[in-house]
């Protein structure tokens, strides 16, 4: 196998491991690919130093690296069936979702393109004539880009553009169970005219692939989207080199319905913001906390409609949404039901696996709801990252803002009222770093994202998304040099 990239070229694992990648969906082989050791992802990072540090792409004009992403964007368009194909195969989600999702790297690509070459850093007072003073903004340098297996291309092109755009180098890691658009972009960076060692590619898992990149000496950054236990881990790692890190870690998200809201807009969008992708994004709407009058017309019609969700694999025209990505998963959301139930949750549908023949080979669960969920119980501040989705009630608005914000995670969130001045006040007062309003789910790659507490810290997309790739350094010139006489004789 030789699906490692190394300083400009295809290599093999040092020591000939190799992972077999199978379809979610029915257990298919997709493909077996090469499992990177420590040893790999050190060459990988040295590869990355020497591009950084005697190469040319930090010193190539903004405009020019921009110029490259459009291009990549263009190759992107050019081979997005092969794209959403090869994404589907792998986490098992439905094809036109893959879709959707190419389209979505294509637009950031594009965007950090057409951003590169746009801040030219600024000039600052420097308190007379005598002085000049200014901003300029360099690239950190070798980037340690670690990516998981719910949204793979998406949440690579979310670092990869902007690291690039900023002129660094970088490794990057992809969960080890969805690797395979991580080998076809490094292909498509290559046909771009990325210069040889910029981009590097290691397969792996985290202890083995993953670990050096938040450890090692030669690594400036590292960015990690994930797990919460996994994401401290990283900070800690990278404490001992005082690196810079970026982390988004999920959340338990509240979705807010008061009763003025329209009936049937909250019941569509309780049901995707829960049930896309199988509850399997970190900015789901996991928590449905809706207004004491409304709750019973609301929660019948969910559970009415979710119960009616049709599962099926990637490639079915028919399927409504697909499956968890493996056994492990599959076990783990079957675990969280259990405790909820046992501490009194009440399930009101779903809560367990589908009896289908068709679908036995796959990790699916049915969509799940549980009303009545304790407040401060398990269900509720914990992440299921499955099709759950839990009920509580609120009466006022204050009770409201108070349930929405009582969790040690802070991603995203929604509120679902007519009253639009209501909307806008509670929205400015949720501790989420996205809110909608009588919406759920959309992003644009101008506009920043990430989250509060402990969904992470450090932002991508936007204009600061491009900031955590690059340094700051002022510039202070002395215009009429000469002696201070501060220690004169």
């Amino acid at each position: 196998m030789t699906e490692l990239f190394i300083g400009g070229e295809w290599v093999a694992a040092k020591h000939g491991r190799t992972r077999r990648i199978q379809c979610p969906a029915d257990g298919s082989v997709v493909g077996e690919v090469a499992e990177a050791t420590r040893e790999d992802t050190e060459a990988a990072i040295a590869a990355a130093r020497t591009a950084f540090d005697a190469g040319p792409w930090p010193s190539t004009p903004a405009m020019t690296r921009g110029d490259l992403l459009l291009r990549v964007a263009d190759l992107l368009e050019r081979d997005k069936a092969g794209y959403a194909r090869a994404e589907s195969l792998d986490t098992g989600k439905r094809l036109v979702e893959s879709e959707y999702d190419i389209a979505d790297v294509t637009a950031c690509f594009r965007y950090f393109g057409k951003l590169a070459g746009q801040d030219a850093g600024r000039v600052v007072d420097a308190g007379g004539p005598d002085a000049f003073s200014r901003i300029v903004y360099e690239p950190v340098g070798v980037c340690g880009l670690i990516t998981p297996w719910n949204y793979p291309l998406l949440q690579t092109a979310w670092k990869v553009a902007p690291a690039l755009a900023a002129g660094n180098t970088f490794v990057l890691k992809p969960s080890e169970l969805t690797p395979h658009t991580a080998v076809m972009l490094m292909r498509t960076l290559t046909e771009a005219g990325l210069p040889a060692g910029v981009g590097n590619l290691v397969l792996g898992a985290g202890p083995e692939a993953g670990a050096p990149l938040s450890e090692h000496p030669g690594v400036d950054l590292v960015s990690f989207t994930g797990g919460l236990a996994t994401g401290r881990a990283i900070a800690a790692a990278a404490a001992g080199t005082v690196k810079k890190v970026a982390l988004e870690l999920g959340g338990k998200n509240p979705n807010v319905v008061f009763a003025d809201a329209d009936f049937e807009t909250a019941v569509d969008y309780t049901l995707t913001a829960v049930f896309l992708h199988s509850g399997q994004v970190c900015s789901a709407g996991a928590r449905l906390i809706v207004q004491e009058e409304l709750h019973d017309a609301l929660v019948d019609e969910v559970v009415r409609r979710a119960a009616g969700i049709r599962l099926g694999g990637p490639f079915d025209p028919r399927a409504q949404t697909g499956p968890l990505i493996s056994a492990a998963h599959l076990a783990k959301v079957e675990q969280y039901v259990e405790k909820a139930l046992a501490e009194g949750a009440v399930l009101r549908t779903g809560g367990r696996r589908p009896a289908e023949p068709e679908l036995a080979d796959g990790y699916f669960y049915l969509p799940t709801v549980l009303d009545n969920a304790p407040t401060g119980g398990f269900a509720v501040t914990e992440e299921s990252f499955g099709p759950v989705l839990t009920v509580e009630t609120f009466r006022d608005e204050d009770e409201a803002v108070r349930l929405a914000n009582d969790t040690h995670y802070g991603l995203a969130g929604g509120v679902f009222s007519s009253d639009a001045s209501r909307a806008q006040r509670v929205a400015n007062r949720l501790r989420h770093g996205t809110v909608w309003i009588n919406d759920y789910h959309p992003y644009l790659p101008q506009a920043e994202w990430g989250g509060f507490k402990q969904s992470g810290f450090g932002r991508e997309l936007g204009p600061t998304g491009l900031a955590e790739y690059q340094e700051a350094k002022h510039i202070y010139q002395n215009l009429r040099p000469g002696p201070s006489g501060w220690f004169s004789s």
